[in-house]
């Protein structure tokens, strides 16, 4: 054997000592890197669900918010109604047609606070049947309104904004039937 064969094995352990640090520290750079990232991520995700706990926890304090604004704006005309059934046990003669003007009255405060919490009245007397808006419930053979028209309103419908909350019950128009000649007595 020669020489160069004997130093081989030795200057290949102290050629591989003198590159591992190198690589030894760039994997602990890695790994402290990688670590770093990985709390990152947890932290990010903890604040993503707390997050996501407290939009859920506002969207129902607003809610709640709202149905309690609503209900104080009603409860005076609550508070209308319940005297008004008292006068009522109590009316007669002139106090029933003043009677009759409170409950109008009180009805005229209900909708004004309704309409300010964007409820919207239908009317579909004589307008043209629309399934978005009405909900037939029959049919009146008549000659007095166009064929597919609105000839009653039985329930009047709202929308809440521009979202339906219940259509109009209606009777709808339909060409009278002819009748035949040939009918038999």
């Amino acid at each position: 054997m020669n020489k160069k064969e004997k130093k081989e094995p030795a200057e290949t352990e102290t050629a591989a000592a003198e590159m591992m640090p190198e690589p030894l520290a760039e994997l602990q750079s890695q790994a402290a890197k990688a670590e770093e990232n990985w709390e990152r991520l947890l932290r990010v995700t903890a604040d993503f669900e707390n997050f996501k706990k407290r939009a859920a926890r506002e969207k129902t304090e607003s809610a709640h918010n709202a149905s309690a604004a609503l209900l104080h704006k009603l409860l005076p005309i609550l508070d209308n109604f319940e005297m008004a059934l008292a006068a009522a046990q109590m009316a007669q003669g002139d106090k029933l047609a003043s009677l009759q003007t409170g409950v109008a009255m009180i009805q005229q405060q209900l909708k004004g606070v309704l309409a300010e919490s964007g409820l919207e009245e239908l009317d579909a007397d004589g307008k043209l049947f629309d399934p978005t808006f009405h909900e037939a419930v029959s049919q009146l053979e008549t000659s007095e309104a166009p064929e597919g028209h609105v000839v009653q309103q039985l329930r009047k419908g709202y929308k809440l904004r521009e979202r339906l909350l219940r259509p109009a019950s209606v009777v709808v128009a339909k060409k009278p039937a002819e009748k035949s000649d040939g009918q038999a007595n």
